[in-house]
């Protein structure tokens, strides 16, 4: 399968474009497509079907050189595209050829016309594609709640959001909008940027847009955040304290130490059932990432939990068992005052709540971590039960509390 070019109009007097065209015989179709170069057919080698002149140094000879120049770009990827199919024996096909020029070539599809109309479109297709870990129930409401931050911007600052304006000019408006109006702390920021480029990176790869200044957009640093996590003898007070009157947060309660007792997150944990249960192990997919099969053994707790529900885990909405486990903290006197203190811009705010209104269902994940490194349980074995592959992202989670550090150190210097 060969490439040549034409020209649109080869009897006009006057500059026509030059076009790339192959016939495909597996469709009976041809592919035309424009290269973008104009020239007047006075200056076309019909028999070579290239510019004249390509030779001396005179001003037209450098025009035509550069207009070859540009069109052999053209020839040369319908030249890579043919190879590469016939070597891997697959059928190469006008849609593919499209899809190939209008990527390298960065023409912007016309089927969504505004930047919030495209945004709806990549959404979609990560709502559609739930085989990748960055496709998550989760994490697609982050990507609606970013669409909805960036109208709120153009609501409120009377900033049209186009792809031709996303340039330096906009980042810094959107982070003064985040800082000084949202007041969203410097990890808040850091997700919400890192979001609206993986969008932006979207949009360019699918022929979206052409412009790629977001590229150097400024990353932002997040910092290490002062969650708290429980120690042993906390989840076992947690665990033994009468609820038998209030069965809700009974329930709440159970589900919250099983989340101790296995590290698994919440969105898991409510998916176990008892044919997941077997040889003394929970063996589950990770919902976050379907290639991880997650084996964490059973130990007393966890195992008495699940029997106490028959292996059916009261299944309670995220948004609600959050708020449902600070009510089962303040009944159990969780009341110390926890000091956060976080960064708004360059200013360090800082906030004192009481311990139940801190505690959420990542706490449980995070203190069964906690609880594992403080008993010297090696790293890789907790986060063969985790199912973390990252050792960085793993010690994020890490949270020894002031009782633990004060024991660490008395243990070490020590008459």
């Amino acid at each position: 399968m060969r490439s040549t070019f034409n020209l649109k109009e080869p009897n006009k007097n006057g500059l026509t474009s030059i076009r790339l065209v192959a016939y495909f015989k597996n469709e009976n179709k041809r592919f035309v497509y424009s290269t973008g170069e104009s020239i007047h057919p006075k200056d076309w080698d019909f028999k070579y079907l290239q510019p004249k002149h390509l030779n001396g140094r005179t001003k037209l000879a450098n025009e035509m050189r550069s207009i070859k120049s540009q069109i052999d770009r053209y020839s040369d990827l319908f030249l890579d595209l043919t190879n590469r199919y016939r070597i891997v024996n697959e059928e190469l096909t006008i849609a593919i050829v499209r899809r190939a020029f209008d990527k390298e070539f960065k023409r912007v599809k016309t089927k969504s016309t505004t930047f919030f109309e495209v945004y709806d479109s990549f959404i979609e297709e990560k709502r559609n594609d739930r085989t990748s870990e960055g496709n998550s129930e989760s994490t697609i409401k982050r990507y609606e709640y970013n669409k909805k931050l960036l109208e709120d911007f153009e609501a409120k600052t009377n900033h049209k959001i186009s792809f031709q304006g996303i340039n330096q000019s906009f980042y810094d408006s959107l982070i003064e909008y985040c800082i000084d109006i949202k007041k969203h702390s410097v990890n808040t920021l850091s997700r919400n940027m890192g979001l609206l480029k993986s969008f932006l990176n979207w949009s360019l790869e699918n022929g979206y847009t052409f412009k790629d200044d977001f590229k150097k957009f400024k990353n932002i640093k997040k910092e290490i955040t002062q969650e708290i996590a429980l120690t042993l003898d906390q989840v076992k007070e947690v665990y033994n304290h009468d609820f038998s009157k209030n069965k809700r947060w009974e329930r709440v309660r159970d589900v919250f130490v099983l989340g101790c007792t296995t590290g698994l997150r919440y969105s898991n944990l409510v998916l176990i059932s008892k044919s997941d249960v077997y040889d003394g192990h929970i063996h589950l997919r990770d919902k976050k990432n379907k290639d991880k099969l997650l084996t964490i053994p059973l130990n007393d707790l966890s195992q008495s939990i699940l029997k106490k529900y028959n292996y059916r885990i009261p299944k309670i909405a995220n948004q609600k068992f959050n708020e449902y486990i600070k009510e089962v903290f303040q009944e159990l006197k969780y009341n110390q005052p926890i000091k956060k203190s976080s960064r708004i811009g360059n200013t360090i705010v800082e906030t004192e709540l009481p311990m139940h209104d801190r505690i959420s269902s990542h706490t449980a994940r995070r203190s069964f971590i906690t609880i594992m490194k403080n008993q010297k349980i090696p790293d890789k074995v907790i986060m063969s039960f985790t199912g973390h592959k990252s050792l960085e992202v793993f010690n994020k989670y890490y949270k020894p509390n002031e009782e633990d550090k004060k024991e660490f150190m008395q243990s070490v210097w020590k008459l």
